[in-house]
């Protein structure tokens, strides 16, 4: 999608869409289309010190401003405590798109064209601003102002912190405090004037609807300038890399080459929408630690790190589905190798400082399974399957005699139980303070959905390998859950409970999305008439435009806004957000049981909207729960992106073979 004038020239809109690029290390580069940074997380160079973690941003913004037939003219924009937006380049934007996932603005100034474009090099904390004069009556006159900082994502920076300053021709070297890392700054043609000077009380309007700080003061070295030619490119180039950066050109074409494979392999029928977030899948893998083959995946952008859940979830959409094997296998090798007590990661700590992963999950191992087998189902791999397979049988067996947080099998019917008092071990896992909003401790329904696919995964693979010993194991412990799992039924409401037993005894019957995942997943225990019962079910209590919410409005409870501060977001969370992420499954869901591919595909069309809006190009975590069903969270989510990418695949090829 492009962005014209109706859009560009006015500051409510403009400065409501988002871009993002990625560098594979954690870091980033995201802001407004207005260049206006309207969050913490917005940044020219937002470094990765420690990849995936230790984000820390170094280049805030570029200030562009150009000399045209004798006319002085702003091109970005900043807005100020009390709402003073100044400069208003938007104003002179004719029109904006993500081409290639790069982004791409160009400004009318006269009778000439500036296009600009904002990338990262692979493998780099290296930031590029490169510009090209269209068309032009005659030469171009650009001067371009960085506002630096070193400061960690999360944080906002106040006061004069005394910053070093070195420069020679076209280059400005910039270091903090110790022990902070220099970083520099660079003109492929121009000159560097040293003018260092602080600027005061930025203003952040997301932080502020979060009800959190947003004022922030930013440090200028000076200013580049340099004449612009028609077709002949200027790039600028931050980083804070000890080699010398790569030639600017190189990059990008690079970038556009990868880009045209990525595409190669879709469907000739996919939609842009689709092909931008076949785009986007990609900014989400990196690099984990120092292994030369440690692969992760980003949760989501601009806060989020590497969650265990949240890569199990998206590697199959993300990876498999498009063919990317090699990353795919490159995550479950990295996942398993941090395997404790039957568990798998949750969640790596966000910085460089030795502490140990957190096990508290009850879902994230049981994801591995199924991604795995997704994977296996794609790719025969003996080796992979030789490696993980004794992690597979090491986990059941921990899962049956007990691990952390009351993680344990109940003799009785079979079923998994799962959590303690202050604990939130599901993916409904929001928590403020000490108060937990969903324990949902007992035997959850998903969760038990997850058991009862791990120990199917399980049984096949040991029956392949010919491990009799323990394919019997997990075929015992399979039909005992299978045949418990006739507890979660809720005869009443003609649907699954979503969480039974809890503290021994008592059931949960609110609608909630988490038992659609007793249709999706490959093995189901449910009969035929109860998966149409499910699916029915949420599709009438839970479905929105944008993804399935995580409580029904019919529900005491029920919340349809996600908006305040950190309390009343986490309280909202989910008590009746909008998950994108679970539409993949109730698509795969409706399908499953109704057969009718192109219906069930057609339920993602709204998504194709939400692409051309807020973060151009990706979707976003969570939407309010009742109506339009904004946009919330984090703007650039992986699971979102992973589900709806691989559930439009599965259906579109289940169109073309029928």
């Amino acid at each position: 999608m492009i962005l014209g004038r109706q859009i560009c020239g006015n500051w409510d809109d403009v400065s409501r869409y988002e871009w993002l690029v990625t560098n594979g290390l954690g870091g980033y580069a995201s802001g407004t289309v207005a260049l206006a940074n309207t969050r913490r997380y917005h940044g020219f160079l937002m470094a990765s010190l420690a990849p995936p973690v230790e984000r820390t941003l170094l280049v805030a913004k570029i200030e562009l401003s150009v000399d045209y037939q004798g006319q002085r003219v702003d091109l970005t924009a900043n807005e100020f405590v009390g709402g003073s937006v100044s400069p208003q380049g938007f104003l002179h934007l004719e029109s904006f798109a993500v081409q290639s996932a790069i982004p791409t603005w160009r400004y009318a100034i006269g009778d000439a064209l500036l296009q600009a474009q904002i990338f990262m090099a692979p493998g780099a904390n290296t930031t590029y601003l490169r510009l090209e004069l269209l068309r032009a009556s005659q030469p171009m006159s650009v001067s371009l102002k960085p506002f630096a900082i070193y400061r960690d994502y999360h944080s906002h920076s106040r006061g004069t912190h005394p910053y070093g300053l070195e420069s020679d021709g076209a280059v400005c070297r910039i270091q903090a405090p110790a022990p902070a890392r220099g970083f520099r700054l660079m003109l492929s043609e121009g000159l560097f004037t040293a003018e260092p000077a602080w600027y005061w009380n930025f203003w952040h309007r997301e932080e502020a609807e979060r009800g959190l700080d947003a004022l922030e003061d930013l440090w200028v070295p000076g200013f580049f300038s340099a004449d612009l030619q028609t077709q002949q490119p200027l790039f600028l180039t931050a980083t804070c890399e000890a080699a010398a950066p790569a030639d600017g050109a190189e990059v990008l074409d690079a970038l556009v080459a990868k880009a045209r494979r990525q595409l190669s392999a879709l469907p000739k029928t996919a939609p842009k929408w689709i092909r931008a977030l076949t785009l986007a899948a990609d900014q989400f893998v990196v690099k984990r630690g120092d292994a030369t083959e440690g692969v992760s995946l980003i949760a989501g952008y601009p806060w989020f790190a590497d969650w265990g859940r949240d890569t199990m979830i998206s590697l199959p959409g993300l990876a498999t589905a498009l063919g990317r094997y090699d990353i795919a296998a490159g995550i479950l090798k990295t996942y398993a190798a941090f395997v404790n007590g039957g568990m798998l990661p949750n969640r790596f700590p966000d910085g460089s400082g030795g502490a140990p992963p957190e096990y508290n999950t009850a879902d994230a191992t049981l994801w591995m399974f199924h991604a795995l087998d997704d994977y296996l189902h794609a790719r025969r791999d003996a080796d992979l399957v030789q490696q993980l397979l004794p992690t597979l049988i090491s986990i059941i067996h921990a899962h049956a005699d007990g691990t952390r947080y009351g993680i344990h099998v109940d003799p009785a019917d079979g079923l998994l139980c799962a959590g303690e008092a202050g604990t939130q071990l599901t993916w409904m896992d929001a928590k403020h303070g000490d108060t937990v909003f969903t324990p949902r401790m007992g035997k959850p329904v998903e969760i038990n959905a997850l058991w009862l696919n791990a120990l199917d995964v399980t049984a096949r693979l040991t029956s392949r390998t010919k491990n009799i010993v323990e394919k019997h194991f997990c075929e015992t412990l399979l039909a005992q859950a299978r045949a418990g799992f006739a507890r979660f039924w809720n005869a009443q409401k003609n649907c699954l409970y979503d969480v039974i037993d809890i503290d021994g005894a008592g059931h949960d019957d609110r609608v909630r999305p988490n038992q659609i995942f007793a249709v999706s997943l490959p093995y189901c225990a449910l009969n035929n008439e109860q998966m149409r019962a499910v699916v029915d079910c949420v599709g009438r209590d839970l479905l929105t435009s944008y993804g399935l919410r995580s409580l029904s409005p019919k529900e005491n409870g029920y919340i349809g806004r996600y908006h305040g501060d950190a309390r009343q977001r986490d309280s909202a969370y989910h008590m009746g957000t909008s998950w994108a992420w679970l539409l993949g499954s109730y698509v795969r869901a409706h399908f499953q049981v109704y057969g009718n591919a192109r219906f069930a595909q057609s339920l993602l069309d709204p998504i194709a909207q939400h692409v051309d809006s807020a973060c151009m190009g990706s979707i976003s975590e969570i939407f309010d729960g009742d109506a339009p069903h904004t946009a919330r969270g984090c703007f650039a989510q992986a699971w979102s992106v992973a589900e709806i990418l691989r559930s439009w695949l599965l259906l579109e090829r289940s169109i073309s073979t029928s």
